[in-house]
């Protein structure tokens, strides 16, 4: 996959992004989430790919575009893995807080993990700490590790957790080794990307988020040189059959790297959709919107922050007026 494809990916991004932005606040999640996700499938269908959604916003009978299976692209072209998540932090969106992204990966046919929509236990770190831990390891020892890869003191660490009840321990075990600590309420995969980028203020990330959005977080670590180990988290003998359904035996089984990601010809694109660690937001004009994007390879090791301007006027697939 070339540069050319890693600008039109940054194009889905961004379609989605704006078209979500609108309702920054209003309330509303699930309109949100649809606008993105309308926007994000209107603009794949421009792109010369023969793409098939293996993570996307559910199974076919659950959502009405981007499920599960679902073709995306004109067909002519690569033979492609996409991975999507319109709207990472749809509550995010709808209480005006920080953090939300469009997001997606891409990678060659069988090289994504089918990861299936459950919970997934994770621990992410950047280039400098890759090597250095241990899902299985207690969490004072992860903390050491990464702050001596990082040349840092643990209390000088910063450690992103979802602030949910069953982080309970994580947290209590991180204050005791006496790290700093930033609690998010929702969207895990961009504090796991940022773990990696230089000045974002974030240096590991810990505990159990959804496995999708592990898996497209893998892949823009992969871009990175960082890690994440995860280990799928099921809640019900349902979600084990799910697993098994998807091809997935052995449910407790360490997912590394290569596991989530197979190879290195990857493309990761994000736009920032409310302002975050990561990105800037979707930022409204009297001629449109202006956009903060961030584009990787995996193959080149290249990464791209793109700021564009969209004009609504040229670009009908942004026309806000389409939107209410």
């Amino acid at each position: 996959m070339g540069r050319v494809l890693a600008l039109e990916f940054a194009r889905v991004t961004e379609a989605a992004a704006v078209a979500s932005a609108r309702w920054m606040g209003r309330g509303d999640k699930n309109a949100a989430d649809d606008a993105a996700t309308t926007a994000m499938r209107s603009v794949f269908d421009t792109i010369d790919i023969d793409g098939v959604v293996v993570i996307g916003e559910g199974e076919m009978d659950e959502a009405p575009m981007l499920y599960i299976g679902e073709k995306v692209g004109t067909g002519a072209g690569l033979a492609l893995d996409i991975a999507v998540d319109p709207l990472e932090g749809t509550n995010i969106v709808a209480k005006g807080l920080n953090g939300a992204i469009a997001v997606l990966a891409v990678a060659p046919r069988g090289c994504l993990l089918h990861a299936p929509d459950m919970y997934m236990d994770k621990i992410a770190v950047g280039p400098a700490a890759a090597g250095k831990i241990n899902i299985d390891a207690p969490v004072e020892e992860n903390l050491k590790s990464v702050a001596s890869a990082l040349n840092k003191k643990v209390q000088d660490l910063t450690v992103v957790i979802l602030d949910r009840p069953r982080h309970k321990d994580i947290i209590a075990n991180v204050r005791k080794a006496g790290a700093r600590i930033q609690l998010i309420s929702d969207g895990d995969v961009s504090p796991a990307v940022a773990t990696a980028i230089d000045d974002s203020g974030v240096d590991i990330m810990l505990g159990i988020g959804g496995g999708p959005e592990g898996v497209i977080a893998a892949a823009a670590l992969k871009c990175l040189g960082g890690e994440m180990q995860g280990r799928l988290w099921p809640e019900s003998d349902t979600e084990i059959e799910r697993c098994k359904k998807m091809g997935i035996t052995d449910v407790k089984k360490l997912l590394t790297m290569e596991d989530l990601v197979k190879g290195e010809d990857v493309i990761f694109a994000a736009t920032g959709i409310t302002t975050g660690s990561l990105l800037g937001g979707v930022q409204f004009t009297a001629i449109g919107a202006r956009t903060h994007t961030i584009v990787m390879r995996g193959k080149s090791g290249t990464v791209r922050f793109i700021e564009a301007i969209h004009r609504f006027d040229k670009k009908p697939a942004f026309n806000i007026k389409t939107i209410f």
